[in-house]
């Protein structure tokens, strides 16, 4: 499958879910689809012996995430079993330590006892202690940092967070892996569609005729709409600004990539992350009031503030463009309360989230036009506006 092709990936979460609705849950069905089929050692007592410690690792996720919900209503557990499977889909050969790390990257963060009953969170230790226990020391100890190093800590920054992610890297490429891996899933997790709004439409011949034809309607969307769900668009461009923060830090820090593996993962990315900025401007103008006329004007002002450069680094808000302060001002805040707030004011300015679409797929063409780009004023420590 193309790792970025939301139609696969709507694919992908039917055959699992399907699976996992099942009266009686085959384990060794999820697992084979999970891995493509793959071996997960050379030697075949071994690769079975891992293959059914790891059908167990799948009995203890089950059971963690059996009450939990994505944001947009499906089952949890898709998500880390998901990532799993997208990572393996870019992998040539993936052993236990990869798949448990995928597959536990958000235990920490998301098991805690409050959660559960005092017996069930009782069980669900001495599951995870089991299989700790019956884990090779060498794979235990691995598995143990990778996950200390993807779990994100209290009073963390994201930019934070990243950064001493991607200190680990050098040492454990399997964590870069697994974060690509993971905000591959989170961007494509972002609709609950039938099928990709894309689909069936040429997206730059539409922004051809709405910039050179004289008596082009404008883009309209077909009479079908999505379900209406707490994912709007000022939230979705948040999850981009999130992939931006992440590919910049990981260029800033790996440049060069020098693991195939990675680069796969990394560009899946940064094409996933450039079809949902599509995506969100095309629905944006779709339903936009203003007149062609109108469009193409914030169009035009979106393109040379692009080839100005200046979507290439974080900018202080000023009067001069809308996209002045974009991230800073609405997606840069470590308080959640506060960002909330922020993202619920983009919500209600049409006209700037409209330049934003642009500006991010300019950013996300960028990453993959050119091997040394990354987005100016973003560090470990945080924005640095100019």
């Amino acid at each position: 499958m193309s790792l970025y092709d939301l139609t696969e990936f709507i694919k992908l979460s039917s055959v699992l879910n399907y699976n996992l609705s099942a009266s009686s849950l085959n384990r060794y069905n999820i697992l084979s689809f999970i891995i493509g089929n793959e071996r997960l050692h050379r030697d075949e007592k071994k690769d079975l012996e891992n293959k059914e410690f790891v059908m167990e690792a799948l009995g203890f996720v089950f059971d963690a995430y059996s009450q939990k919900r994505r944001r947009l209503g499906p089952m949890a557990v898709l998500h880390p079993i998901r990532a799993t499977a997208l990572l393996s889909r870019a992998m040539d050969r993936i052993d236990v330590v990869h798949v448990l790390t995928a597959l536990f990257h958000d235990v920490l963060e998301d098991i805690q006892p409050v959660d559960f009953a005092p017996l069930k969170w009782r069980n669900l230790e001495m599951q995870i202690y089991d299989l700790l226990g019956r884990i090779d020391p060498e794979d235990e100890e691995a598995l143990i940092a990778n996950l200390e190093c993807l779990t994100r800590v209290d009073g963390e920054s994201y930019y934070q967070y990243i950064g001493r992610l991607l200190a680990c890297a050098c040492d454990r490429h399997e964590v870069v892996r697994t974060k690509l891996a993971d905000r591959l899933d989170n961007t494509l997790d972002m609709r609950i569609e039938i099928q990709d709004p894309l689909e069936g439409v040429d997206f730059f011949k539409s922004v051809f005729q709405l910039m050179f034809v004289g008596n082009y309607g404008g883009y309209r969307e077909p009479d079908h709409h999505g379900p209406a769900t707490t994912l709007n668009a000022s939230r979705r461009l948040y999850q981009l600004f999130k992939n931006s923060v992440l590919l910049t830090l990981l260029r800033k820090k790996l440049p060069g990539l020098c693991d195939p593996h990675d680069e796969v993962l990394f560009n899946a990315l940064a094409k996933a992350s450039l079809n949902e900025a599509q995506r969100t401007f095309i629905h944006l103008m779709a339903h936009d009031p203003h007149p062609v006329a109108a469009q193409r004007d914030l169009v035009l002002k979106a393109m040379a503030y692009c080839y100005g450069g200046r979507s290439e680094r974080v900018t202080k808000p000023d009067e001069t463009h809308l996209l002045d302060g974009l991230f800073s001002s609405y997606f840069g805040h470590e308080s959640k309360r506060i960002r909330n707030q922020r993202l619920d004011l983009l919500y209600q300015n049409k006209s700037l989230m409209i330049q934003a679409s642009i500006a991010f797929i300019v950013i996300f063409l960028s990453f993959m036009n050119d091997p040394g780009f990354y987005v100016k004023g973003i560090s470990a420590r945080g924005m640095d506006p100019a």
